[in-house]
């Protein structure tokens, strides 16, 4: 991609995972199966030892599903029951905010969510600086948002990675915090992730959930993970005296409400298992597979969940 302002070798791989805390876990299921195909690869209970490695022993034994689309082989949504938290609103917290999913004809998805568990907060538009991207959002069942991107113009070319189907995998994950600059480098110093040009850009659905004027903008970039199509957002939030744009409320022993937690596949862990809210350890199960993960909190308080490759 020619806008690339940095050329590093990135730490952070790639996107293995999303979780989402929804308040029905079997409703939030069938409305993942039935209008984005995805197909249900493991069911259980939280363990102990992996809900502390988070640092969120609350949600221990909390249900939980492992899902990919359709596809897909080794990228998973996870969503996990969890109680209803009263003052969540999405896109007005810090932290997790939105999960991208590729899609290969979003205004054919849209009319599928019409009549659907996803309510459509932002119908499908080209973005502002790469017109060629078309995007939609939507909020899940359990407050989660999710962004559906196609790619209308040259798929070989595209930042974005290609669709393995109608809808496709995770390739980008949207954290939100007060301080951007911060943030940025935060995920750049420790992961070397490759930088874009940083945008102040209108987000009508930001813009909307936050009660901002129409012409206010908000600090964003894209940061790059080593595998094409892997990308972490950074969005600055504006706080401040009549904002309302805050940490996220919830249970701190459980898992935060919406977009809960990112897992990243991470080339090595030693370098940064310092960091980490317990020693690295390994789990089974689909995401994990055996494989030694930690999980780090992020400079806007977001559960940044890292597995090692191999």
């Amino acid at each position: 991609m020619s806008d690339w302002t940095t050329f590093t070798d990135p730490q952070l791989l790639r996107i293995a995972a999303t979780t989402a805390s929804v308040p029905d876990l079997d409703a939030a299921e069938a409305g993942y199966a039935d209008y984005l195909g995805f197909v249900a690869v493991e069911r259980g209970a939280l363990g102990a030892d992996l809900v502390a490695s988070w640092g969120r022993p609350g949600s221990a034994g909390a249900r939980f599903v492992t899902m990919r689309a359709a596809g897909e082989t080794d990228t998973f949504v996870r969503l996990v029951e969890a109680p209803a938290v009263a003052d969540y609103r999405p896109l007005t917290s810090f932290g997790w905010t939105a999960f991208e999913i590729i899609v290969d004809d979003v205004h054919t998805l849209a009319a599928r969510l019409a009549t659907s568990p996803f309510e459509i907060i932002g119908s499908p538009r080209p973005l502002q600086f790469m017109p060629s991207i078309v995007a939609m959002q939507v909020v899940g069942p359990g407050g989660e948002c999710l962004y559906f991107t196609m790619e209308s113009g040259d798929r070989e070319s595209s930042i974005l990675p290609p669709p393995s189907g109608f809808v496709g995998r995770t390739f980008i994950t949207v954290c939100a915090g007060e301080d951007f600059s911060a943030m940025l480098r935060w995920y750049v110093d420790h992961f070397a992730l490759r930088e874009r040009p940083v945008r102040q850009s209108k987000v009508d659905i930001i813009q909307r959930a936050q009660r901002l004027s129409s012409d206010e903008t908000i600090e964003l970039s894209a940061i790059g993970m080593r595998q094409r199509g892997n990308l972490l957002e950074l969005d600055g939030y504006p706080v401040g005296p009549g904002r309302v744009a805050g940490p996220r409320p919830g249970n701190p022993m459980m898992l935060p409400p919406g977009n809960a937690l990112v897992t990243l596949e991470i080339e090595q862990l030693d370098p940064v298992a310092a960091l980490a809210i317990a020693p690295p350890a390994r789990h089974g199960g689909a995401i994990y597979a055996g494989r030694r993960s930690c999980t780090i909190i992020g400079p806007a308080g977001e559960l940044l969940e890292l597995v090692e490759a191999g």
